[in-house]
């Protein structure tokens, strides 16, 4: 299994394209698109789940699209659901939580999920 100081940044890739999704960009965030939905898709390691208020502050968040997923280790799912709840942030988000294993589980849909 992956350290989980680390973001999960290729178990999102592979999700996401497992899910069907085209990805496009190559940082840790990238946005995932099928359909109708544009998804900005952020890894998020163990670390800042309890807080990762530095990974959701946008400096332009226009550019962005409305839905977000945040992608964490299944350990931090739930601190992470706590805080984002607790921020009410002007998006629609959902969380998904990943093992080291390629096994991935929808801890927390939104309105779009």
């Amino acid at each position: 299994m992956a350290t989980v100081t680390m973001p999960p940044s290729e178990e999102a890739r592979s999700v996401f394209k497992r899910l069907g999704y085209a990805i496009d960009g190559d940082g840790m965030e990238f946005i995932a698109e099928r359909k109708w939905r544009r998804v900005l898709v952020t890894p998020v390691p163990e670390t800042d789940a309890e807080s990762p208020a530095e990974l959701l502050e946008d400096e332009d968040a226009s550019d962005y699209p409305r839905l977000r997923c945040f992608v964490t280790w299944n350990g931090s799912a739930d601190k992470l659901k706590r805080y984002l709840r607790s921020t009410k942030p002007p998006y629609d988000w959902a969380i998904i939580g990943v093992d080291g294993e390629g096994d991935f589980e929808v801890v927390y849909p939104n309105s779009w999920a």
